[in-house]
């Protein structure tokens, strides 16, 4: 169980084997060293009883100095808690599946699991020893249920014996795997003299770990854990423990609730992590969506969750889907966000953007020889310079300085220049295989120019002309286009240029404050507080045009009383079919108003137009406060490829930071969008209403909601925040809210060609 004397003894056969401690290698989850062990049972006299081969590692851990020690150095907890669940057998899951989950941790750069709430197959903890995974063995205790305080089964004598029983056999289990490096008597089971048994037992039974026990967090004068490991705590939390100069360290035990389209605000947390020494990381709440398959209506496979097999499931509708990776273990899009703060390579300018980087090894015991380093020179998203720096030295935690072989003075003068990194594996390891990306980085080397979007004077051609005497319409034509404002309700109904319809029948180009809420907002009631925004009445005051160097300027003004505000939009339109926007709130001072989900527009597109091209975040999709691990770049995609499976339907395929957007048909003609700022959008063949289940959840299921003809395209100045603290209240962080004020989006929307 350690290796801190000078020699290592083992029995074997009644001959006595001596090894130098000092030529051991150490087992980490870095460095999954095993050795072969076998254990010899004898009869009295002799004879073999039974002959068992063992896989063994040697390690030490320890709490020092307010750190967790794995050999002497603070590791880092990137870790997610994993239910034994399969989509199609339950609980029962093969080693087949067992491996893939493994497999799928370390291309994710998730280095520790916690059995959450039981002790797991024997095999998992095996595969963990021999892939190199840091694993918290949890006891099958929960009983919150029966509540806490006084009322905690920790506190009654007639569960004594079966909390002990529970955490013996826990730990006399898996005693012998190096992976374990932490016991933890239970889960969300309150605190008491019973767990202090188990606790003492544990201690005189296997010293050489610490123990952890999250109620413990929460009972004062409480010593039966070693690690302060609570749930759900926020950063302002976190900050006011670890400015106490505390003598345990934080872990959290469960953090970062991956229900939905979440994770929303990680790297908030990481940042602090890396910032403060004993504050170490923590474990994801979780890994994999617990739903099973099921066919739902007209006989489409959907994911079952409570409440799809009878009226009075436990489960609490789908509050058990809340995974990194689908039942199938298909990644959600906020997987990518985990892998890229989780990763343990990180990448800097060595001073001014030119051509040297500063390079991170955060690993505590392996260097980086067996990874070359990619690069690439961007401008605006096309590739100008790349190759690879062969085999880095970098010895653990240290910063190494590399030179790309690039003149920086060669770059061109204009456009936006960026540098993507990305290291590579040259040899497969473990479970992994050769050209694994296991770190990326996206530097700027020059910030893309916005530049507001203005109507050109009258281009070669007809001049535009309006016509004011339509009872419905103010028509808006001339050069081969027709727009058609309605006189009802300001919006354009017709946007036609060359024969070509922009919009698909019945639609309008129209304000857009609400998304479809997504499990988050549903649990901090957001679909209710920010009601008044979902369909808030507009009443058009003003419709008005003129005419100036062959441009044409429409402008509607509404008051809007739900809100107590007025909108103001104005249309300059030219005479090649281009339409300049802006789009301006003004808030009432003072009035109590909540925050908005969006600000934006929205529209339909026929159905031809199902093709896009963007210069933006990409390629999955991306949100205000989860976007880092999606790099700026040029992407081609299709409509098809937005729209993600959620298992309950909401909010998805929102693309970020756009410099540009183009939807296009198969021949590239289409629509593009330009702004004079960052903005995003979406486009969907579901549109907003079809994922919004409305005031309360409706059993939805993704593969139930049917796909339209038309695309849906939303296109926001500004969308708030998911969020990821806790999926039952927490909003985002301030910065990523939309609250109630003045807003203007000013947009460019052009007939274009492919680009």
């Amino acid at each position: 169980r350690s290796v801190a004397s000078q020699q290592l003894r083992v029995t074997k056969d009644e001959e006595r084997c001596t090894l130098d401690a000092g030529k051991v290698a150490l087992w980490s989850a870095e460095t999954p060293v095993l050795y072969g062990l076998t254990a010899t049972l004898r009869a009295p006299a002799g004879e073999v009883i039974e002959v068992i081969p063992l896989r063994i590692g040697f390690r030490d851990v320890k709490i020092e100095g307010g750190q967790l020690l794995v050999n002497g150095r603070p590791v880092l907890i990137k870790g997610a808690n994993r239910h034994e669940m399969d989509p199609d057998y339950g609980y029962y899951v093969s080693e087949g599946r067992m491996l893939e989950d493994i497999r799928i941790m370390k291309e994710n750069n998730i280095n520790a699991v916690r059995t959450c709430h039981y002790p797991d197959d024997a095999r998992w903890y095996s595969l963990c020893d021999q892939y190199g995974l840091y694993v918290v063995a949890e006891a099958n205790i929960e009983s919150h249920g029966m509540g806490y305080g006084e009322k905690t089964l920790a506190k009654n004598p007639l569960y004594a014996k079966a909390h002990l029983e529970r955490n013996e056999r826990n730990v006399q289990r898996s005693i012998n795997h190096p992976s374990v490096i932490i016991w933890s008597l239970g889960n969300e089971a309150g605190d008491g003299p019973n767990f202090d048994a188990c606790y003492d037992w544990i201690k005189a039974y296997d010293p050489s770990r610490p123990i952890h026990h999250e109620r413990a967090v929460y009972s004062p004068g409480s010593r039966n854990t070693d690690i302060i490991c609570p749930m759900y705590w926020d950063y302002e939390r976190c900050e006011k423990y670890l400015a106490e100069n505390p003598a345990k360290p934080l872990i959290q035990c469960e953090y970062a609730h991956a229900m939905g389209n979440s994770m929303g605000g990680f790297r908030e947390y990481w940042e602090l992590i890396r910032r403060e020494p004993k504050y170490q990381g923590g474990f994801i709440w979780d890994f994999v969506d617990q739903s099973l398959h099921k066919k739902g209506r007209n006989g489409v496979t959907v994911y079952g969750y409570g409440g799809d097999w009878n009226p009075y499931d436990p489960s609490d509708q789908n509050f058990c889907d809340n995974g990194l990776i689908g039942p199938d273990r298909i990644p959600n899009p906020h997987m990518e966000e985990v892998r890229y703060y989780y990763q343990s390579v990180w990448t800097s300018w060595a001073g001014d953007a030119g051509n040297t980087v500063e390079v991170l090894n955060e690993n505590f015991f392996r260097g980086l020889e067996n990874y070359d380093l990619h690069w690439e020179v961007l401008c605006d998203g096309t590739p100008l310079r790349r190759g690879v720096v062969d085999g880095l030295k970098a010895a653990p935690q240290q910063r190494v300085r590399i030179t790309l072989p690039y003149d920086p003075a060669t770059l061109p003068a204009a456009g936006e220049l960026l540098l993507d990194v990305a290291y590579k594996l040259k040899t497969a390891e473990g479970i992994l295989s050769a050209g694994h990306t296991a770190a990326r980085a996206q530097l700027p080397i020059r910030e893309y120019v916005f530049t507001a979007p203005a109507a050109k004077s009258a281009a070669e051609g007809e001049s535009l002309f309006v016509a004011d005497n339509h009872k419905d319409f103010l028509i808006v034509a001339g050069n081969g286009l027709r727009l058609d404002f309605s006189r009802k309700t300001g919006f354009i109904t017709r946007y036609e240029v060359r024969g070509l319809d922009f919009l698909a029948d019945g639609s309008t180009l129209r304000p857009n404050f609400w998304r479809a809420p997504t499990d988050n907002d549903f649990g901090a009631g957001l679909q209710h507080k920010m009601a008044v925004w979902k369909q808030p009445e507009m009443k058009l005051k003003t419709l008005t045009h003129a005419e100036a160097d062959g441009i044409v300027t429409v402008k509607a003004g509404y008051e809007m009383p739900g809100v107590q505000a007025k909108l103001e939009i104005e249309y300059a339109v030219d005479n090649t079919g281009a339409v300049t926007i802006a789009q301006s709130l003004h808030a009432t001072p003072g009035a109590e108003v909540p925050d908005m989900f969006r600000f934006g527009m929205r529209f339909e597109m026929p159905e031809a137009f199902d093709r896009l091209q963007y210069y933006g975040r990409g390629p999955g999709e991306n949100y205000a406060d989860r976007k880092s691990s999606a790099f700026v770049g040029l992407y081609r995609q299709s409509v098809d490829e937005q729209f993600h499976p959620y298992i309950r339907p909401q909010e998805t395929g929102t693309k970020s930071d756009l410099r540009w957007w183009h939807l296009a048909d198969i021949g590239g003609r289409g629509l593009t969008v330009t702004s004079d700022a960052p903005f995003s959008a979406s486009a969907l063949h579901y549109p907003q209403e079809s994922l919004d289940e409305g005031p309360a959840k409706r059993q939805g299921h993704s593969p139930e909601v049917e796909k339209q003809k038309n695309v849906s395209v939303c296109l926001d100045k500004v969308q708030y925040g998911l969020a990821c603290v806790n999926s039952w209240g927490a909003l985002p962080l301030p910065e990523y809210r939309i609250p109630y004020a003045d807003y203007t989006f000013r947009l460019k929307i052009a007939p274009a060609t492919r680009l």
